[in-house]
Order: C-alpha cells, then structure tokens, then sequence
C-alpha cells in the first residue's frame, strides 16, 4: 500500500531523513519506534505531503502511484490520513459542524463516547488530552482512510484513554483492513494495537526492523535506543 523509496529529507535547510525505505502492505499495522528528534514526525508530515519537507531524493509510492509531488488534499483523496500528536484548535468551527462537512460517511457520534457538549463547542478548544485524540480519531474515521499514520497517539494519555481509544481504532479501522503507520517513543501503545513489523529510527534512519516487537521493545527498555544499532534484523530484512 505504502512504499517508501530510498527517501532523504530536509527541514528549513537541516538534513533530517537520511536514505529512509519502508513498506506496509493492506491491512497492516507498522509501529516506528524512536526517541525524540530521531525524525519520526518528519516522516509522518512528509507522507503527508505538507510543503516545508523537502525531498532530496527517493520517492513514496501509493497503491502503486507515485505521489512524491502530490498536496496535501491529493493524498488525502487517495485515502492517507494524519493524525497529530498535538492535534490543533479550530477556532469557530464547531465538532459537530466540521464532522458533517468533512465526513465522506455518516458518522454515528452515539457509538463514541462524546457528550452533546463536546460536539457543540469548537474544536478542540478547551478540550482535555484524550477529548483531543478521540475528536482526531473520529474525524479520521469520517473521511475512511485505506491508510493512517498515528503520529504519537498515546502522548499524554493514561491508562483508561489508551485503552478506550485503541479499542475504538481496532473496532473501526483494522478491522476494515485500514493500513496503520504508528509513531510512538514510548512503546505502551503497542500492547494495545500489537503490529506485524516494528521499526527504530536514529538520526534520521531506520537501523531495525523485526516482526518481534516485544524482542525490540524489551531490548529499548533495558539498554536504550543506541542498542538498536546492533540489532541482528537491519533495515530491510524482518
């Protein structure tokens, strides 16, 4: 579905991917795992295709078509979708009101667990984090995506949010056969939407890839990310 070409990226004149290549098949799930500044989120908005990611080279395929040159709007016609780690306040424009404008299927807002308030008050204006990731999640759910990058969904949430959100995000959208690229540096979420492969990113590159997360997340969490550099599946070969 998603296929990422040998692809270097600058921002504001900085170097920040270096030679990056990914490839998620339909209704698989990646996790990017990496900490801060290793250019996670910069692969995310570069998928996403926002202007101030400029490739050097490489490209990204999808479906098949190269769309390295396409806008934001272009690729989210296609069916990619971004969710932010800090989602933005819409100032103005009521949740209710953007989910009937934007939505390309009904959204049944009774099945989340939203209050009447929430979808009359501005979007995310006010909103606590997990009234933050839940409007980005239905939003998401509204335009149906084939492929979504979930750019550090579990930051800020505890326990019971995490829980309910993945949940949700499982019920609607993997089990529909959505693609999903997750980015997260702290790894909890990944005993909540379990995925095929799992990636590590350093400085701009991705140094692992295995299909044994837990391998990889325990290794992370005894030593460190630097011990990803060793690891015995590099880049490429899962």
């Amino acid at each position: 579905m998603l296929k990422i070409d040998n692809l270097s990226v600058k921002v504001h004149d900085k170097d920040v991917l270096r030679k990056v290549s990914l490839e998620i098949k339909n209704g698989e799930t990646h996790a990017l795992l990496g900490p801060n500044a290793s250019g996670k989120s910069t692969l995310a908005y570069t998928v996403m295709g926002f202007p101030d990611y400029e490739i050097i080279e490489g490209k990204i395929s999808f479906n098949g078509r190269d769309i390295t040159g396409f806008p934001i709007e272009e690729r989210a016609k296609l069916g990619i979708a971004l969710a932010f780690q800090h989602p933005p306040a819409v100032k103005g424009v009521k949740l209710s009101s953007l989910l009937e404008k934007t939505a390309k299927q009904p959204v049944n807002v009774k099945e989340f667990p939203l209050t009447l308030d929430l979808l009359e008050r501005e979007v995310n204006v006010g909103f606590s984090g997990g009234e933050r990731k839940l409007s980005e999640i239905i939003q998401i759910i509204g335009l149906s995506p084939s492929f979504v990058v979930f750019d550090e969904l579990d930051a800020g949430l505890d326990i019971v949010n995490l829980e309910r959100l993945t949940s949700i995000i499982q019920e609607k959208l993997l089990s529909n056969g959505v693609s999903i690229l997750l980015i997260t540096h702290r790894g909890n979420i990944l005993h909540y939407l379990e995925p095929d492969i799992v990636h590590v990113m350093l400085d701009g590159k991705i140094v692992c890839s295995s299909e044994d997360w837990r391998r990889v997340w325990r290794t992370i969490t005894r030593y460190g990310y630097e011990k990803c550099k060793e690891c015995k599946f590099p880049s490429g070969q899962p």
